[in-house]
């Protein structure tokens, strides 16, 4: 199964293609943020170079986010989109649980973790059970507080780029936490967010939406004047 991975909900661009077993090409940066420019490019420059046409791809991963509310737009509109023109499969895989996946083997609680600021972020936590990652506490947007009171009692293991902002209160709460040291698991992967959409359920691509976890300003706004229950802030725009 030849398959297609993407993820733009951070600053980390990443796009791979693999198909049953084999990493066939992938293209990862984390300087340029602007994906709206460079996702498009990108993936048809990894598929000229492999030399594959789109019609060849049986499946679209996405992150779904959480993650920058302008960057799961992109990846997700395009990953719809594509998923739609070729009327190949579609699935979405939870950002934070993308970058737990970098961290196969590892035993404690794997917490992946987004700066969210004003002390919030962006936080779950997965653990490797029987060779699979499962979500043993569930994505949220959680004041850094409120979390670490959470895992107390945990063996934990953080990990993402974001966790050094952390690291001081992280250790000085929870001191016999572990902050990752391997750079590249702290990046989102294109062959890890394959890997673990390869066995995850598809989604239909109309109604698939990004999961931001938290409302952004202008659909707080926007709520002001409508009621809950009429069509989603995201949906209308």
């Amino acid at each position: 199964m030849k398959i297609l991975a993407i993820d733009t909900s951070n600053q980390t661009m990443a796009v791979a293609v693999t198909d049953d077993n084999r990493l066939l090409g992938q293209l990862q940066t984390t300087v340029n943020k602007n994906h709206s420019k460079t996702l498009m490019p990108a993936i048809e420059t990894l598929m000229k170079e492999l030399e594959l046409t789109p019609q060849e791809l049986d499946r679209i991963v996405v992150a779904q986010g959480p993650g920058s509310y302008t960057g799961l737009r992109i990846g997700v509109t395009t990953a719809k989109t594509l998923a739609n023109t070729l009327k190949t499969e579609l699935v979405g895989i939870s950002s934070l649980k993308t970058i737990a996946g970098n961290c196969y083997g590892r035993k404690e609680w794997i917490v992946p973790l987004f700066d969210a600021r004003r002390q919030n972020v962006y936080a779950g936590a997965y653990q490797w059970q029987n060779g699979q990652l499962v979500n043993v506490l569930a994505d949220q947007h959680i004041a850094l507080a409120t979390l670490l009171a959470q895992l107390e009692g945990q063996e934990v293991y953080f990990v993402g780029e974001d966790v050094q902002k952390f690291q001081e209160i992280i250790t000085e709460t929870l001191p016999n936490a572990i902050c990752n040291s391997i750079i590249s698991w702290n990046y989102p992967s294109g062959v890890t967010l394959s890997e673990l959409g390869k066995q995850a359920p598809t989604v239909a691509s109309h109604p698939f939406l990004p999961n931001y976890l938290k409302r952004v300003e202008a659909e707080e706004k926007w709520l002001e004047t409508h009621e809950i229950g009429e069509e989603s802030y995201v949906e209308k725009i």
